[in-house]
């Protein structure tokens, strides 16, 4: 098992007023995301939870990606791993931005 933590500055807080929102399901090849606004609008957090060690860099690149795509300020995001491809990270990431949009 492998623990990452990523912190990000963004330049805004991510729209919207849900307090926090759920995506995936943690199965076969797949994760499970919770995302909490409650930080400052000027930071994001991605605190990872894997089974698969040694994807560090991999991860530290799908997750600068989203926070430059979607600038999630505020956001404390929690990723539990099931041994998802890069691809279905960013779909996840980006459908709980859109679910905190609401």
């Amino acid at each position: 098992m492998e623990s990452l933590t990523f912190r990000h500055a963004t330049t805004k807080a991510l729209p919207g007023a849900a307090p926090h929102a759920i995506t995936g399901v943690v199965a076969s090849g797949n994760l499970e995301i919770l995302l909490e606004r409650v930080l400052p609008p000027d930071a994001c957090e991605v605190a990872v939870e894997t089974p698969i060690a040694g994807y560090g860099a991999v991860w530290a690149a799908v997750v600068a990606d989203f926070v430059a795509r979607v600038q999630p300020g505020g956001l404390r995001i929690s990723i539990n791993d099931g041994g998802a491809r890069p691809d279905t990270v960013s779909l996840r990431l980006l459908q709980g931005a859109r679910l905190m949009e609401r």
